[in-house]
């Protein structure tokens, strides 16, 4: 009996829990159309005749990418095709959607992973928290259409849109780079890397150079080849930044 009772109400946490999950999302999902969407294959891997959430991804990719540009195309009426592309990149990047799914959904306990996943930290692995998030979009068009699937979106990612579009130059940081070594007549941004650490959790280290200038302007450390590179090109900008307001004052 006590048994009986200790599922009930382990059963009745995990409804509140859901029910919490979808009032954050804005939305209503069907038990079982949730479950598919919180799916990783790895679990499914695990548990023959399941369906992964892949499908619900890739269609939930989809409808973010129109909801987010409809958004931009209206909210910034003067912005050129370009500029609105790297905008939109930014908002809808694994990095911005992994940051919505821990800050906004506290989404890492409800996926379903396998075993070895599980046990690697897969519930906060940037690749899996977005993907999740993109699963659940496609879930909620699935059962409410567009007009269910903007609510959603427009929850989700309005705040990150507004963001993208006061920061500038970090809407790619490579390129803003190259455009200010030219600005301030020194040469092309080169990137030397190395890696470490081990193949599972590798971190790579991008240095910054300027032409042939054997002194580096930045040097920083990412999870992947770009990230490092990214925030590099970040730190090296502003290192120029203030070099070319102390010459222009110095003049």
């Amino acid at each position: 009996m006590a048994t009986h009772e200790h599922h009930g109400q382990q059963q009745s946490l995990q409804n509140e829990a859901a029910q919490e999950l979808l009032d954050k999302l804005g939305n209503t999902i069907s038990p079982e159309l949730l479950i598919h969407a919180l799916t990783h294959r790895s679990f499914a891997h695990e548990h023959p005749g399941m369906p992964n959430n892949e499908r619900l991804e890739f269609l939930g990719d989809a409808v973010l990418e129109l909801v987010s540009t409809e958004t931009l195309f209206t909210v910034h009426p003067d912005l050129p095709e370009g500029e609105l592309a790297k905008m939109r990149a930014k908002a809808v990047s694994e990095e911005a959607l992994s940051a919505i799914a821990r800050d906004i959904l506290q989404l890492g306990p409800f996926i379903l992973l396998g075993n070895g996943e599980k046990d690697s930290g897969g519930a906060d692995k940037d690749s899996i928290l977005c993907d999740t998030v993109e699963s659940l979009i496609g879930a909620v068009f699935l059962e409410h259409g567009i007009e269910g699937a903007r609510i959603t979106v427009h929850r989700l990612v309005d705040a990150t849109l507004a963001e993208v579009a006061t920061e500038g130059p970090a809407l790619d940081w490579k390129t803003s780079l190259t455009v200010k070594a030219h600005e301030l007549g020194r040469g092309e941004p080169r990137y030397r890397m190395q890696v470490s650490g081990p193949e599972y959790q590798q971190i790579f280290t991008a240095t910054v150079f300027l032409g042939e200038e054997e002194n580096s302007l930045a040097e920083a450390q990412g999870s992947s080849k770009r990230k490092a590179q990214l925030a590099a090109a970040q730190q090296a900008w502003h290192s120029l930044s203030e070099h070319g307001q102390e010459h222009g004052e110095a003049r």
